[in-house]
């Protein structure tokens, strides 16, 4: 008998312990090399954890454990032979996905859709992997299934049975009209996300500075050049790369913006590392564009696209999300109108935008409807002045209305023409 102990590697610099979120396998399971085996939360992002060579698998750690990195969390025994039916029984859930289950089926083999009863193991009413990303997609609750899996867990079979008969208003409402309370801990990174908040709120002079933007001049550029943007750079032309573009732009000029606190000392950056909050199933996640003051609007687009990927797959690591230097969030998306967002330390500004609402404006003496949306860069106080903050927050505004001012230094393309 050969036996592989796997230790918990290092997610990143400065981490030194993680906690077990979910073990994505069954004690005694068979498992091939490099196969995700489980989930770990760190302070600051949710990483799998591949096996390291195939054989089948003995925990050394529970679910919600918190482990030292180096210290063993499995053991895998790599003499054991792989299972006869190992590939035949994924096959055979994949081609379920697929085929629709007969009527006749359903009527004997669907389970009584009811509320998943509580007991004392944690696998209990808690799906695999895939039945979570199947019930994400249609947004099915877990006591809306009953898990014929190991322990009670929910299966992706328990899911697609369930999905196939349907169910009943109480349950697809997710209220079932009774007093029951569940308790669920915090993960790690949510944990760590609180803490940080708090210590933002508590440490540093934060106020919050607005003011709204035309977007029709962004607007009438993607609906010209959408298609054959897309064509060429085999991206989409996103509102993002603009709102990026202009906010190097004016960082440029107002170096302490994009500047930190460390101790008695202000840190300075000759470089623009935008940090782009995005939407993950583990919740928001901050992965950083470098030296975005370099890119294009391709290449800023491509690189926020292969970092929102990786975030929701899970796959973001924790050197893609430290570095910053400033932050963009867009609660636009999700119909935010004002909000003032909260710096991510130890930066010391970040811009919300918000979604963008036809409203009338006066412009040269007239009534007219306009696409606006408004915006809002909080800043730390203690290192930015009010005037530097305001004429930054301009500054963003002016080119974002002017878009051709990006491409000069934030100046107006006749004063560069005649060398003012």
């Amino acid at each position: 008998m050969a036996i592989l102990e796997m230790k918990v590697p290092s997610p990143g610099e400065s981490i030194s312990e993680v906690e077990i979120a979910t073990w994505l396998v069954e004690e005694g399971d068979y498992v091939e090399k490099d196969q995700a085996i489980a989930e770990v939360d760190s302070d600051k992002a949710t990483l799998e954890l591949p096996a390291e060579e195939s054989g089948t698998i003995t925990f050394k750690a529970e679910e919600g454990d918190v482990v030292k990195v180096g210290d063993v969390v499995c053991l895998i025994d790599t003499s054991a032979e792989k299972p006869a039916d190992f590939e035949a029984s994924t096959t055979a859930e994949t081609a379920v996905v697929k085929e629709e289950p007969k009527k006749e089926e359903i009527k004997e083999t669907t389970p009584n859709v009811a509320p998943v009863k509580k007991s004392d193991s944690y696998a209990t009413g808690h799906p695999s992997i895939a039945a979570k990303k199947m019930m994400d997609e249609n947004n099915i609750l877990p006591n809306q299934i009953n898990g014929t899996g190991k322990d009670g867990r929910i299966t992706k079979q328990d899911v697609i049975v369930a999905m196939a008969a349907g169910f009943s208003t109480q349950h697809a409402q997710g209220w079932g009209g009774t007093r029951d309370t569940e308790t669920k801990k915090m993960s790690r990174l949510r944990r760590k996300i609180a803490e940080r908040l708090v210590s933002v709120k508590n440490e540093m002079a934060m106020l919050t500075t607005f003011n709204e933007v035309d977007m029709k001049p962004i607007m009438d550029i993607r609906k010209k050049y959408k298609k054959i943007f897309a064509e060429h750079h085999e991206t989409n032309l996103g509102f993002m790369s603009f709102f990026t573009k202009a906010v190097t732009e004016a960082l440029n000029l107002f170096p302490a913006v994009n500047a930190q606190i460390d101790g008695d000392y202000m840190v300075y950056h000759n470089y623009a590392d935008i940090g782009i909050a995005v939407s993950s199933p583990k919740g928001l996640m901050v992965p950083v564009v470098r030296n975005a003051e370099q890119m294009s609007l391709a290449e800023i687009e491509k690189d926020i696209k292969r970092l929102a990927i990786k975030a929701r797959d899970g796959k973001i690591t924790p050197d893609e999300m430290t570095g910053g230097t400033f932050t963009i969030t867009n609660g636009g998306v999700f119909g935010s109108m004002m909000s003032t967002p909260i710096i991510n330390p130890p930066q010391s500004a970040i811009l919300g935008m918000h979604n963008i609402i036809q409203r009338p404006v006066a412009i040269d003496g007239e009534v007219v409807i306009r696409p606006m949306m408004y915006l809002a860069l909080s800043y730390d106080h203690r290192i930015i002045d009010g005037k530097e903050s305001v004429s930054f927050l301009v500054k963003v505004k002016e080119m974002l209305e002017n878009p051709e001012k990006m491409l000069f230094g934030a100046k107006d393309p006749i004063e560069v023409l005649l060398g003012l």
